[in-house]
């Protein structure tokens, strides 16, 4: 059976004809990309005529065993270590800032007021010279134990055990402590975030089936608060990885910057040197891109616009429509 055309609408007063619809046009973004596309030529021009990068120079640099040992010890253990303590103490914080007892609420506003004003190479740099100036050796017991020693005719003063403050702070151990109380005082702020994201009904229906404030914070509260906290933890966890650098105000020398500018210093080779630290943090930093993303899509599983789970899809019946 044939179809007939049909006739064009007639415009009326209440109806317009047919419209003839063009797509917007974008000048700025052509010339956006010819500036960015002008840039990068410009850089692949750069690297391959200007022979002072001295990229085989910092290939051998790269190699080298203070940097491999620095890059080891004071970048990834040092990034480790204090992300440990940041993760850990952060949490903490976060659960005093939300505590019903204002005592814990005030040292836990105190503890994130102080420590996110102080940079962390003052922080670090006091550490390392400042507390050893104040105290040659800090003794953990009892407070007062030597006058109520002898005041008991004892002769134990209840010390524990006792720290050369001036041996330690040298350390890359106080380093890591140094980044990692930093740290805290920020993953408080986050994890607080996280714990907030989480309706209260869920903290209602835990108290319902009889769990404790802590077993709930525990099973539900923070499991479902991770798909807030884990993407700017990951973020500090890559700024982190720089700010490792800042160790050589402790001083600690075994960090990969400061062997780097060594090898740089003593060579005369300062941007091969230079070239090799940004490779170094380049790679760590993808590769914490990389587990990044896996966990960024391991906790927010059931959030979004995601693509469905095709083991859970039925196939569409033959012939059905």
């Amino acid at each position: 059976m044939s179809q007939t055309p049909t006739a064009a609408p007639v415009a009326t007063a209440d109806r317009p004809g047919v419209i003839d619809a063009r797509p917007v046009r974008h000048p700025g973004r052509w010339v956006a990309l010819l500036v960015i596309l002008v840039l990068i030529a410009m850089m692949i021009s750069s690297f391959m005529t200007n022979e002072r990068w001295g990229f085989g120079d910092a290939l051998t640099i790269m190699n080298q065993t203070p940097v491999l040992e620095g890059l080891w010890k004071g970048t990834i253990v040092g990034t480790v270590g204090a992300m440990v303590i940041g993760v850990f103490g952060g949490v903490l914080i976060a659960v005093l800032r939300l505590s019903e007892n204002p005592v814990l609420r005030f040292v836990s506003f105190v503890y994130t007021w102080f420590f996110r004003g102080i940079p962390r190479l003052v922080l670090l740099a006091m550490i390392g010279s400042g507390v050893g100036y104040l105290y040659n050796k800090i003794d953990f017991g009892f407070p007062f134990g030597q006058q109520f020693a002898s005041f008991l005719g004892l002769s134990s003063d209840f010390t524990f055990f006792t720290l050369n403050v001036n041996q330690f702070s040298s350390t890359l151990l106080a380093g890591i402590i140094g980044l990692g109380l930093s740290e805290a005082a920020y993953m408080a702020e986050i994890a607080r975030a996280g714990i907030l994201s989480v309706d209260t009904g869920q903290n209602e229906a835990a108290a319902a089936l009889g769990m404790s404030r802590g077993k709930a914070m525990r099973r539900i509260v923070l499991p479902q608060a991770m798909r807030v906290i884990v993407p700017p933890t990951g973020n500090e966890t890559i700024a982190m990885v720089k700010d490792t650098s800042l160790l050589s105000a402790i001083p600690v020398i075994t960090e990969l910057f400061y062997q780097t500018s060594a090898i740089g210093n003593r060579t005369l080779l300062i941007m091969p040197a230079f070239v090799a630290v940004s490779a170094w943090y380049l790679i760590v930093g993808s590769v914490l891109m990389v587990g990044q993303y896996f966990l960024e899509r391991r906790f927010g599983r059931g959030f979004g616009t995601g693509a469905p789970n095709r083991r859970f899809m039925r196939p569409a019946a033959a012939g059905g429509a």
